[in-house]
């Protein structure tokens, strides 16, 4: 396969977010020859080949639970050789995925979290509500549960938790009661059906606002697919943890969620932990990150009007500035499913690299 199953180069159809100024952000870091930059989510590897043209002396570990996505990047980036690296895993893996490469530590880590391009173009993969396809939404396709078999299986107050907290939907019991109602005539396997669902149950003056009725359903059911909050919630610290001093870690994040986690995350790792009454800071309690931006970075309009999918982003970075534990957010878990508790098919996601795709 030379391009995309569309017959498509991946750099004609994906278009990276935010990339001059993602490069911008890790290339200081990645000036030194030996240095490494860690994509945790490769995709179709735009951000990745703008980080190894920029970066002559960087190398490449890129990893992505996708195997199609694996086969593409591979191909865009075989020109830079020995430089790139890529393995089969979820994003929450990067210490057994460095572990297994003899790679200690790390200069550069970049997250683009979200469904890809490629996931959404694929209609067969059942992440877009605006065609009727099969609804299945795993990022990884060859494993876990799909979108039908949480439709099908989930009791009412479990459906109504998914829409609620991952969806932020203001009707998800509504839409839940209506979901569970309709499987017993029939299950759900393809997305249309579930649409119209959705519709019918949003009010018509909701409906006029706020882009697609089903839009934040199939974010809801996506997550809950993927885990991908639970992962995130791992996958950040882990990434800061492989940092050396001097190391640098940006995130684009496309949902409040998303941006929560990772704003905790970097918050505490950039906050003194000395108690409020000590006169003098030790350096056991000196901050670890220090934020490259001020809050969370947004798209320009010239940017969002090229590529709609920039509309949401918000970028956030921060540099080890010092060695040691990276204090975690307070307050104990990241936001995700609650603990002690399974879904069908659970799985301990990311625990096994599948090895160099490249």
């Amino acid at each position: 396969m030379v391009g995309t199953p569309d017959g498509g180069e991946p750099r004609e159809r994906h278009v990276p977010v935010l990339r001059e100024r993602c490069v911008a952000l890790l290339a200081p870091a990645l000036l030194e020859p030996g240095s490494v930059v860690v994509d945790a989510t490769l995709g179709m590897g735009g951000h990745s080949e703008a980080l190894l043209e920029r970066c002559p002396e960087a190398t490449l570990v890129g990893i992505d639970r996708d195997p199609q996505a694996l086969e593409l990047a591979g191909r865009r980036l075989a020109p830079f050789g020995a430089r790139v690296r890529l393995v089969h895993a979820v994003y929450d893996a990067i210490p057994e995925v460095l572990a297994g490469l003899g790679v200690p530590q790390v200069q550069g880590v970049l997250f683009d979290l979200g469904v890809s391009s490629l996931q959404l173009d694929e209609a067969e993969r059942g992440f877009a509500y605006a065609v009727d396809a099969p609804l299945d939404m795993r990022m990884d396709p060859t494993e876990g549960v799909t979108a039908a078999d949480v439709l099908n299986t989930y009791d009412e107050r479990e459906l109504t938790r998914v829409l609620r907290e991952y969806g932020e939907e203001r009707f998800a019991a509504r839409i839940a009661r209506a979901v569970v109602r309709e499987r017993h005539r029939q299950p759900f396997s393809t997305s249309a059906r579930l649409v119209e669902i959705v519709r019918s149950n949003v009010p018509a003056a909701t409906r006029r606002v706020g882009g697609h009725p089903a839009k934040r359903t199939f974010q809801a059911l996506r997550i809950e697919v993927n885990g991908e909050l639970e992962v995130l919630g791992r996958a950040v610290p882990a990434a800061v943890d492989a940092l050396t001093v001097g190391g640098r870690i940006v995130v684009l994040a496309y949902h409040s969620l998303e941006d929560r986690i990772v704003k905790q995350v970097l918050a505490a790792g950039a906050t003194s932990t000395a108690p409020p009454d000590l006169p003098v800071e030790l350096p056991e309690h000196a901050p670890r990150l220090r934020l490259l931006t001020r809050g969370s970075e947004e798209a320009s309009a010239e940017e969002v009007a090229e590529n709609a999918r920039a509309a949401s982003v918000r970028l956030r970075a921060a540099e080890r500035v010092l060695a040691g534990p990276v204090p975690r957010p307070s307050g104990g878990r990241a936001h995700g499913r609650r603990q002690g508790r399974t879904r069908p098919g659970d799985r301990q996601t990311g625990r096994s690299p599948g090895g160099d795709a490249a």
